[in-house]
């Protein structure tokens, strides 16, 4: 293709995780333009089908976080407008967004994943509060997780370090989802482990070690001073070379494309334990994948924009 690569970044919605969507599809969109690309920056609402038929670009880049922009639905709408787009099939989508459905495809695929339990909100009503929570109680060891089982940015998740906290946790969870997700806490070092395919091969991109002050939450992810970063992450040989398998065989296993980004503790035996797979990474300043494209990149002697522009010209191709 020797004219430049027209590129409609999607970003936006209506999940939950809107304005972080925005503010990675306009850093992206600059990213893109500095390398050469024609890039329009589209949100998902009602003019959207619209703008992509006047526009017809060359690929699209997905950049919706959360709900319909990772759960398969988007990805179905794309498929139907024949236009290329970077990122998973729909039934990829769908398994991976779910964190219950993706821990046991993982785990059946010999990847460590913590004890866990999902329950809806409405089963909660029906069975009352009162006896789930005790049951719940009795059924894991404090502190545990809780968060929505679908969604990301840590929305909804709260650590749990006794019987008292865990009402409160149920409703902040059940604020962002009618699904919750009860986890074992692991005790450990934070990693996220990137991988993109280049050349049509996955590849695991270098580890990043996420330190913070508390909770990895919102606030940690999204303003600047609360977390350190490494990259690549401070790991043992055998243990980074555990990690980028365990985040390769992730992406393979769940049949993920283009693109994904894995979770995971490193646990006091320096064995990887599988968090949950992002399929549409955040681009922002502070987003975990540009990190590990910039040391990618620095690897291999080239600028980190040549990554996302290969990237979407693998994905225009086909």
């Amino acid at each position: 293709m020797t004219r430049p690569i027209t590129v409609a970044i999607l970003a936006g919605g209506l999940t939950h995780e809107r304005e972080v969507s925005l503010h990675s599809g306009r850093r992206m969109a600059t990213l893109l333009r500095e390398a050469g690309m024609q890039v329009k920056l589209l949100d998902v609402d009602a003019s959207l089908l619209l703008h992509l038929k006047a526009m017809s670009p060359d690929v699209i880049w997905p950049l919706i976080h959360g709900a319909t922009g990772e759960d398969g639905s988007l990805q179905d709408l794309l498929t139907l407008t024949g236009i290329p787009y970077v990122g998973s099939a729909p039934n990829a989508c769908r398994l991976a967004s779910d964190k219950g459905i993706a821990s046991e495809m993982v785990s059946r695929i010999g990847i460590t994943v913590p004890h866990a339990m999902s329950i809806p909100s409405a089963l909660f009503r029906e069975i009352g509060v009162a006896p789930v929570l005790e049951l719940i109680s009795s059924s894991f060891t404090f502190p545990l997780v809780v968060k929505p089982a679908t969604g990301g940015s840590a929305l909804g998740l709260t650590i749990v370090e006794s019987a008292a906290d865990l009402p409160r946790a149920m409703v902040d969870c059940y604020a962002y989802g009618e699904q919750a997700r009860i986890e074992a806490f692991i005790e450990g070092r934070e990693l996220a482990v990137s991988v993109i395919d280049i050349e049509g091969e996955p590849t695991a991109l270098p580890p990043v070690e996420i330190v913070t002050d508390g909770p990895y939450d919102y606030d940690a992810r999204y303003n600047a001073g609360r977390t350190e970063y490494f990259v690549p992450a401070r790991l043992s040989d055998d243990e980074l070379a555990a990690v980028r398998e365990a985040a390769l065989r992730v992406h393979q296993g769940l049949g993920l494309s283009y693109i994904s980004r894995s979770d995971f503790i490193i646990d006091k035996d320096g064995k990887p334990v599988f968090i949950d797979v992002n399929v549409a990474p955040g681009t922002t300043e502070t987003s975990l994948l540009p990190q590990a494209v910039g040391a990618e990149a620095s690897v291999r002697g080239v600028s980190p924009d040549q990554l996302y522009v290969d990237l979407l010209t693998e994905a225009a191709a086909k």
